[in-house]
């Protein structure tokens, strides 16, 4: 499982830096404008300066409403601006009908510019909440939309998290579908580290996280910490290795 770490700002890409060990990907927001909301070209650009090259650097390019066109100018932007990862929230896409033809245009629009991209179409576990697309919509919008993996995560910023809208065992429903879609399968959302049991066991790629590793647990005032992110991960590892080991257990006993 991939740790994604969301910070708002250069400043806290930084700290970011000082736990680069402990990280895989660099993801950049800006939560003012929304859960997935798209920070400015040049902050991009800098917070790829200030990482380290063997670390990918993501970003949001926002809660999107249903314009195809503008969506995918939007993407090719912050892929000109270093992102190799680009995230799209659904956010105004009511069919899926509507959120393919959006991701087709990202797709094309990030490929044509840079084929190693990474194009990722995220949806809302709160999706009943703001109307858009149901959850377990998004591996196959994903999929016939050429996009390389499908993302969960939460609209709305009120303390409810991940599985008070969308279960642990829909959640696994949920990465089951991508992984037979041939995606990635990624999960965010007030993610706690209570939570990386259940995440490990039902095979989550990606993590994504902001608040956990911040100074109070809060997204909005709180500040990256290195060492709440060096914890987080020390937490992962020990969950993939009793994970590893419950598996060999079990093919050694059915063996």
């Amino acid at each position: 499982m991939l740790l994604l770490i969301s910070p708002d700002s250069v400043e806290e890409a930084r700290d970011c830096v000082k736990a680069a060990e402990h990280l895989d990907i660099v993801d950049v927001k800006r939560p003012e404008e929304g859960s997935l909301g798209a920070n400015f070209p040049w902050v991009i650009r800098e917070i790829r300066d200030a990482v380290p090259a063997d670390k990918p650097v993501s970003a949001t390019v926002g809660d999107a409403p249903y314009k195809p066109g503008t969506v995918a100018q939007a993407a090719l932007g912050a892929a000109v601006s270093g992102a190799t990862y680009i995230k799209v929230g659904l956010y105004g896409c009511t069919t899926p009908e509507q959120a393919i033809e959006v991701m087709r245009g990202v797709v094309r629009a990030v490929k044509d510019y840079r084929p190693d991209a990474f194009v990722v179409a995220s949806g809302y576990a709160d999706a009943h909440r703001i109307g858009c697309v149901n959850p377990l919509a998004l591996p196959d919008i994903a999929r016939r939309s050429g996009s390389d993996a499908a993302m969960l995560d939460t609209a709305v910023k009120d303390g409810t998290r991940l599985f008070d809208h969308v279960p642990p065992d829909v959640c696994a429903e949920f990465v089951a579908l991508a992984h037979e879609a041939g995606l990635l399968a990624a999960l965010a959302g007030s993610v706690k580290v209570a939570d990386l049991g259940v995440l490990t066991r039902i095979g989550t790629d990606i993590v994504g996280v902001r608040g956990a590793v911040c100074e109070g647990g809060d997204r909005r005032t709180g500040r990256i910490q290195p060492h709440l992110v060096a914890a987080f991960r020390a937490e992962m590892d020990r969950h993939a290795r009793e994970h590893a080991a419950t598996a060999a257990t079990a093919a050694a006993t059915a063996n």
